[in-house]
């Protein structure tokens, strides 16, 4: 997992409540096998006026001019401002990955559901929840000034405007951990990758016999 320690991008604002999974990412394209390409399709019904489906080419799609992500002022975006209670409905990781494999590395909402929200830190993003008041100003910001950009210091912990002033958030420090350092679940276990050997072959020498009924 890529690591998070500071990230300066300009910023998307999806100026929505209640933003839920399947508007990130529809129950179509979850078809896929593997975990890479869903950011084609990140919010399709929304940015684009023709269904899509799993095989279709992002390419040959009719996008809809009027959606936030197709503007030409809010391409290469990175960091993504929304309203409360994003992220919510069904439980798919494949949201987080959208959104990870579109380009954003940083979410700011009042509010995000629970679920999604752990799986975004399981996958490298980091979702930041502000007052809805803080937030609201952000929004304002962001459509006077095109180009509007955000500094997101995890090590500091705080959020640098254009102008130079912070605001600061909280971060479960483990979380925090994880994100600085690159680790995912797998990551944090591949740390012990000593131990579980030699466990293993202790295991072994011990109980010969699972020789066979591993490899059997």
């Amino acid at each position: 997992m890529e690591k998070f320690v500071v990230h300066k991008g300009l910023v998307a604002p999806i100026d929505r409540e209640n933003v839920d999974t399947d508007a990130i990412i529809p129950k179509q394209f979850l078809k896929r096998i593997t975990k890479s390409g869903f950011g084609d399709n990140l919010f399709d019904e929304l940015r684009f006026l023709d269904h899509g489906e799993a095989d279709s080419d992002p390419a040959t799609r009719k996008p809809n001019p009027d959606f936030v992500l197709n503007q030409p002022r809010y391409r290469n975006a990175s960091v993504l401002i929304a309203r409360k209670n994003f992220g919510c409905g069904s439980s798919r990781e494949h949201a987080p990955w959208a959104i990870q494999q579109y380009g954003f590395r940083a979410l700011i909402a009042p509010s995000f559901a629970d679920i999604f929200f752990n799986n975004c830190f399981k996958n490298g993003l980091l979702p930041i929840a502000l007052p809805e008041q803080t937030v609201a100003k952000l929004f304002d910001e962001v459509a006077a000034f095109p180009g509007y950009e955000l500094t997101v210091d995890l090590e500091r912990q705080v959020i640098v405007k254009p102008q130079g002033e912070e605001i600061p958030f909280d971060v479960q420090a483990f979380r925090r951990y994880c994100l600085l350092n690159g680790f995912d679940d797998i990551g944090l276990t591949l740390r012990q990758a000593d131990k579980i050997k030699a466990y293993e072959a202790e295991r072994l020498a011990t109980k010969p016999w699972l020789t066979h009924t591993l490899h059997g």
